[in-house]
């Protein structure tokens, strides 16, 4: 009785055969949420009047809170202090206009409330039947809206910092400032969306979970630096909430702009924002696999 043995090609062509399934798997998930995308992205195109002109009104906010931010500076000028926390007045208004392009890739309107809302009406189970992935399903579809609200609000946006362009007198230094810009950006988009889709799998153990989603965007809008820049608290402070992800939802991308950040400790932020990111996706299908296991389906 003559034993087989593997031949060294027998071994490159399994190996090579699941490399290939391994492609095929990743060629099909894209072609199935690009399709997803492109739906997601005609459909959300039909609200591009909605979004021009409630991009208009959220800049309404803006005038006040920078008379607001004047005032704060002519106090601090009468005492002889010319800047807060290493930011000029200028810096501040910059940085608050920043922080409207930091939210347009980080804010999820209603995804954390309608992830909760499909487990407890029963909803959920539409991807349970279908071969689609919740998380997948969703986040192609947030990609698509997020074009479609840039591409609608870029006029708007563009009017606004033409009109402030006598604040902006720091921009990123060279092609690699505005790389490292641009990474934050789509770092902000990750991280917020992962974030609140973790938030979103609190339904699978709470039935109401409106009041907690409530107080975790209240906390959220603070810890972000979206009204202010985390640099104006103390110091204990500020080393926290630099360790946390919620600063690269508002704070990291403006401050990179601002040149707030360079050097080892962008790089090292940049890093850490990739773990994040990293580890939220990862928390978000645990959670999601982990929900499912007692998750009973009832409703419409």
């Amino acid at each position: 009785m003559r034993s087989h043995r593997s031949q060294p090609g027998d071994l490159d062509s399994t190996h090579d055969g699941r490399n290939r399934a391994a492609v095929d798997s990743a060629l099909r998930w894209f072609r199935k949420y690009g399709r997803i995308f492109r739906v997601s992205l005609i459909e959300r195109l039909h609200y591009r009047g909605d979004f021009f002109f409630s991009t208009i009104l959220r800049f309404l906010p803006m005038l006040t809170t920078i008379l607001l931010w004047r005032a704060v500076y002519i106090g601090a000028a009468e005492s002889g202090r010319r800047d807060l926390a290493g930011f000029r007045y200028e810096e501040m208004v910059a940085y608050l206009l920043l922080v409207n392009i930091s939210r347009m890739f980080s804010s999820m309107p209603g995804l954390a409330g309608g992830m909760a809302r499909d487990i407890r009406d029963g909803s959920l189970k539409k991807y349970l039947l279908q071969p689609l992935d919740m998380v997948s399903y969703l986040l192609a579809y947030r990609v698509a809206h997020k074009t479609a609200y840039i591409v609608t609000s870029f006029l708007p946006y563009a009017a606004l910092f033409a009109s402030c362009w006598s604040f902006f007198d720091t921009f990123p230094d060279g092609a690699t400032g505005w790389l490292a810009y641009a990474a934050s950006l789509i770092l902000a988009f990750v991280i917020g969306f992962h974030f609140e889709a973790c938030v979103g799998m609190v339904g699978f153990w709470l039935l109401e979970v409106s009041s907690l989603l409530y107080g975790i965007m209240t906390l959220n809008y603070f810890l972000s630096g979206h009204m202010f820049p985390l640099d104006l608290l103390p110091p204990a402070w500020v080393a926290v909430l630099r360790a946390l992800p919620t600063q690269y939802l508002a704070y990291f991308p403006a401050a990179v702009f601002l040149g707030k950040i360079r050097g080892d400790d962008l790089a090292w932020g940049l890093a850490v924002g990739v773990a994040w990111a990293v580890g939220l996706m990862l928390l978000s299908r645990g959670l999601y696999k982990i929900g499912l296991r007692r998750y009973s389906a009832f409703g419409g």
